[in-house]
């Protein structure tokens, strides 16, 4: 079975146009070789897909007859991906939050929120004060 076919069958991709292109400009390595969409994949043969800045890395165990359901995946291969690699994974999460630095562009509706609250705050402090 061809390699962009294998990643859509064992659902690392949502389509198999999406997985050619993962092969193409080379985040899918095949024993640790850069591979052409056309590439047989063969049991025992390890695999690594470098998706959403993560590498994943599985080993195929047998190749599926056509697309397989979710629950089903396992029969076909093994995922040996690090934890790490996941780590990376939901720090990257975290670091989206704070992408905007404070002042460039306009408020959020989160900034937004937490401004009014802030002044709400202050103005009945002000106004117990007086």
């Amino acid at each position: 079975m061809r390699i962009d076919k294998y990643l859509w069958c064992v659902r690392y991709f949502k389509t198999r146009s999406l997985a050619t292109t993962a092969c193409k400009k080379g985040h899918v390595r095949v024993n640790g070789a850069a591979v052409k969409p056309s590439r047989e994949v063969y049991p025992t043969d390890k695999i690594e897909v470098r998706k959403d800045q993560v590498n994943r890395l599985l080993t195929v165990l047998d190749i599926p007859p056509n697309r397989v359901g979710a629950k089903l995946v396992d029969i076909y291969r093994v995922d040996t991906t690090p934890k790490e690699n996941y780590d990376h994974l939901d720090l990257l999460k975290h670091a989206k939050d704070h992408y905007r630095k404070q002042g460039t562009g306009r408020p959020t509706k989160k900034d937004r929120r937490e401004i009014d609250e802030y002044l709400e705050d202050n103005f009945d402090r002000d106004e117990s004060n007086a």
